[in-house]
């Protein structure tokens, strides 16, 4: 029983892995309704409010320094080993590189480009966004800090908002996003919520982020989500024009290797006619033409001559640079000539 039941997972899970014939038609395209507009501009607030607390330093660049005082990583060093690896999660180039395995697979499968699309129009957004808050801002870290209590703007630092945290919240939330049930959707939603939130506190942990990087970090991922429905349009008409543009391919390569028929067999012509004794006369005239050809190569050929007879080795005379080495005796008598006189 315990066999069957593993040889009915296995046929269950290459059946999942098998590539469907057509599209799935329950995948649905989130629009951007009333209820995400209202979260979008309330999580836009929000990242304004902690810009604004942060230039003005507010009660908020105070609480950045106590936390920084407080060194999480000396209060707890024995989770400090499984946080290095931990927050792994939240760097650009690794978790890319794993969501965009799992989302080429199901483009294969669902004969869709939607899914790779939108990873690459969510890291553009997240690169673009993120990278202009960064340099713009050009704020230190905790441990680049130069003086005590200041917001350390304008330095030419690269620290706020957080990286390691937008890109967890968006990397992992494509996942949620592109859920094809809504359970699936709501599990993976606190998923990445919750892988998020690790990532951030992780890195004030380690100390290489202020708290309100953090806080920025959490907010530019939400609103890079939220946009998403916006770009949908976009995404539909490159994936419509990829596709068209494998089609053109294909005919391309169909019209250069095209099928050769085959040639038509001559028509019998009546006995005794004159078309009746053409083919015999042509091939005749060919066996003749290749007759001359023959003749011509061979004429053509440089003479060649046989060479002379071998002779037996006591009738050969051993030689040295200067001539013979002893004179041949008078009374030898050759062997053939002894064999003729016999016989």
């Amino acid at each position: 029983m315990r066999i069957e039941g593993t040889l009915a997972r296995l046929d269950r899970v290459f059946a999942r892995l098998d590539r469907e014939r057509h599209r799935p038609a329950h995948l649905d395209m989130p629009t951007m309704s009333r209820h995400r507009v209202v979260l979008f501009s309330s999580t836009l607030a929000f990242y304004l409010a902690i810009v604004w607390a942060v230039v003005t330093t507010s009660w908020l660049v105070r609480l950045d320094w106590q936390v920084m005082f407080f060194r999480p990583y000396q209060q707890w060093p024995q989770i400090h080993a499984f946080l290095d690896y931990y927050v792994v999660l939240g760097q650009r180039g690794p978790t890319a590189v794993m969501i965009a395995s799992w989302l080429g697979w199901r483009s294969w499968r669902q004969h869709t480009l939607r899914p790779l699309l939108t990873l690459a129009t969510a890291l553009l957004l997240l690169n673009a966004t993120v990278g202009a808050a960064k340099l713009g801002m050009g704020r230190l870290g905790p441990h680049y800090a130069t003086v005590i209590g200041s917001n350390e703007m304008g330095l030419g630092g690269d620290i706020f908002p957080s990286g390691h945290t937008a890109n967890a919240v968006v990397t992992w939330g494509i996942l949620a996003y592109l859920a094809s049930t809504p359970r699936a959707r709501r599990w993976l939603s606190a998923l990445s919520a919750m892988t998020a939130l690790g990532v951030g506190l992780t890195t004030v942990y380690l100390g290489t982020h202020w708290l309100s990087d953090v806080l920025l970090g959490w907010a530019a991922g939400v609103l890079i989500m939220l946009a998403l429905p916006w770009c949908e349009p976009l995404i539909a008409r490159v994936e419509q024009a990829l596709f068209e543009l494998r089609d053109r391919g294909r005919d391309r390569l169909g019209r250069r290797a095209p099928v050769r028929a085959p040639a038509p067999a001559p028509a019998a012509a009546p006995v005794g006619s004159s078309a009746a004794l053409a083919p015999s006369a042509a091939a005749a005239e060919a066996a003749s033409t290749v007759r001359e050809t023959v003749g011509a190569a061979r004429a053509s050929r440089s003479p060649f001559h046989f060479a002379q007879g071998h002779t037996a080795r006591s009738e050969r005379t051993p030689v040295t640079p200067t001539g013979s080495r002893r004179p041949q005796p008078p009374d030898r008598v050759v062997r053939g000539a002894t064999s003729a006189a016999r016989s």
